[in-house]
C-alpha cells in the first residue's frame, strides 16, 4: 500500500513537492470533494473521529451509484451491507477546509468485497485519514447473504482494472 502520510515513528510535516490530492487521484477511481462544516469540528477544535467514517460513507455511496449496487438493491432486494469498518487518523483537521476522499475496491471475493478509502486534506496537502469496509452482498427480502450479483462484479473489475485482486 503507498502511503504519503507520515511514519508512524517520526511523524513530519508533508513534503512540498508531494500532491497528495495527485497521488489520490492517481490511485483511487473513485472520489468526492467535501467542505469541512464547522459544526463537524469537537471541542478540541479538530474534526471529531466520528464524522471521518461520513466522510467514507460518502465515498462508499458514490462507488455503490457507480457499480450499480445501490440501483439493484431497489430492483431485486440485493445490495450490499456494511459487515464492519476501521479507520486510522493521521493528521487533524479543522473548518476551513476542503477534503477529497478515495474509495477502491482491493479485493473481491464469493459474497463479499473490501474497499479502502483515503482522506486528503487540500489545506494540509497530507493524508488526514485512512480507512477500509467490508462489504457483504445481502438479500434483504431473505434476511442473507448472498453471492455479489454479477453484474456488480463486473462494473467492480470495469471500474478498478488490474487493481483488485478476486
Amino acid at each position: 500500500m503507498s502511503e504519503t502520510a507520515p511514519s508512524d515513528s517520526h511523524p513530519q510535516s508533508p513534503s512540498p513537492f508531494v500532491d497528495a490530492e495527485a497521488v489520490l487521484r492517481a490511485e483511487f477511481p473513485v472520489v468526492v470533494e467535501i467542505p469541512v462544516a464547522w459544526a463537524e469540528m469537537d471541542y478540541f477544535r479538530h474534526v471529531n473521529h466520528a464524522v471521518f467514517f461520513t466522510y467514507f460513507e460518502s465515498a462508499r455511496i458514490r462507488y455503490l451509484d457507480l457499480i450499480g449496487f445501490r440501483e439493484l438493491t431497489d430492483e431485486v432486494q440485493t445490495g450490499p451491507i456494511l459487515a464492519s469498518a476501521h479507520a486510522r487518523f493521521r493528521r487533524p483537521v479543522t473548518y476551513p477546509d476542503t477534503l477529497v476522499v478515495g474509495a477502491r475496491t482491493t479485493e473481491l471475493g464469493g459474497d463479499r468485497f473490501a474497499h479502502e478509502y483515503r482522506v486528503v486534506s487540500r489545506a494540509l496537502n497530507d493524508v488526514a485519514a485512512s480507512g477500509g469496509a467490508l462489504l457483504v452482498s445481502y438479500d434483504y427480502a431473505a434476511g442473507a447473504k448472498v453471492p455479489v450479483p454479477e453484474g456488480v462484479r463486473a462494473a467492480i473489475r470495469d471500474l478498478e482494472g488490474e487493481r483488485v485482486s478476486a
